[in-house]
């Protein structure tokens, strides 16, 4: 019972949180995402990415709670319909023994006890026609609580969605920072630095996962297409850019590159000599030499180096050598990681 009555503060206090949150960016370091590269950006983007998916969590648990609320005031609604047409059907019964009695009642031994059935029907229906009424007051008054906490949930859904979509504009903007920034850094022939975007929301209790928690497969492995020169190394998760990257399992970051066709990226060494590569990056979170857990944000994805359009590009190796390049999709089904199938299959 506490817990409903105090839920209805929950959202004008995220409200609170997320307003401030939202009209002063701050990157890792502390400071404003302008004029700070690569690194301001990406900071900018994953704060904005934590705060959408905070608010669309809020938003989605108003929706089933408003979802529930309108199938309560339906359900009264059902009741007081009921209740009204057996109050109605009373007061037809109190009619007929009413004209019974002014009919008048039959001579002989039986008028008494005629007498005294017809006064027992006419106290029954008096009473049930008194819990009747009871009972509809009892459901009107349910129908407009109910109500009220539906317009209520309502009402907080709308301010969600419109904070939500505030956010979603402030995010693709600080996107489109972070693309020109990464690809101003490219050209330049920098990664842009580290970026500290510290530990994700989520823990990760499994050994191994997806390099990404949220993405549409696109090119698969052993693809053909004028975008490779012979055929596709690895698989694409299509992600917007700055979308965290993780490392599919522990291991130690063996390579931080950028410039070529793989634009920045991460290679990561695992046990049995497996390697795994994260291309196309916006930012990198990691150097060369860190060790790295299943789940930790090693950079951000992006569209740099030979790219259409924003994805990332993950690719296996059983060795170093490029020429050992696995398909990524029953590497990871094999390690307990479901992948769905890419929409580009040779």
């Amino acid at each position: 019972m506490h817990s409903a009555r105090r839920r209805p503060l929950l959202v004008p206090v995220l409200l609170c949180a997320l307003a401030v949150f939202v009209a002063h960016p701050t990157g890792a370091d502390g400071d404003a995402g302008e004029g700070h590269g690569v690194q301001g950006a990406g900071a900018e983007v994953v704060r904005l990415y934590q705060a959408d998916a905070a608010v669309a969590r809020q938003y989605e648990a108003g929706r089933h709670e408003a979802e529930e609320l309108l199938a309560g005031v339906r359900r009264a609604g059902r009741l007081l319909d009921r209740e009204r047409r057996a109050g109605a059907a009373l007061r037809q019964d109190r009619g007929r023994t009413a004209r019974s009695r002014d009919g008048g009642i039959p001579r002989g031994a039986a008028v008494p006890r005629a007498a005294a059935r017809l006064a027992g029907a006419e106290r029954a229906v008096d009473d049930g026609i008194a819990r009747s009424r009871r009972a509809e007051a009892r459901l009107v008054a349910e129908q407009a609580k109910a109500t009220a906490r539906w317009r209520l949930a309502q009402r907080r859904n709308r301010v969600l969605a419109e904070v939500r979509r505030s956010i979603g504009a402030k995010l693709d903007e600080a996107r489109e920072r972070l693309r020109a920034r990464a690809a101003a850094s490219v050209a330049a022939g920098s990664c842009g630095g580290t970026v500290r975007l510290g530990r994700p929301s989520k823990s990760v209790t499994s050994a191994w996962v997806a390099p990404v928690e949220e993405y549409g497969l696109s090119a698969g492995f052993g693809s053909r297409g004028e975008r490779w020169a012979h055929r596709h190394t690895g698989q694409d998760f299509a992600v917007p850019i700055g979308t965290p990257v993780r490392a599919v399992g522990a291991g130690r970051v063996v390579k931080v590159a950028c410039g070529g066709a793989f634009g920045i990226q991460v290679v990561v060494r695992h046990d049995g000599g497996y390697r795994t590569l994260y291309a196309h990056l916006a930012a990198v979170c990691v150097e060369p030499g860190d060790r790295v857990t299943a789940g930790q944000w090693i950079g951000q994805s992006g569209t740099t180096g030979n790219s259409t359009g924003p994805h990332l590009h993950f690719e296996v190796r059983a060795g170093a050598e490029p020429d050992s390049a696995l398909d990524p999709v029953p590497w990871l089904q094999g390690r307990g990681v479901p992948v769905g199938q890419p929409e580009n299959r040779p």
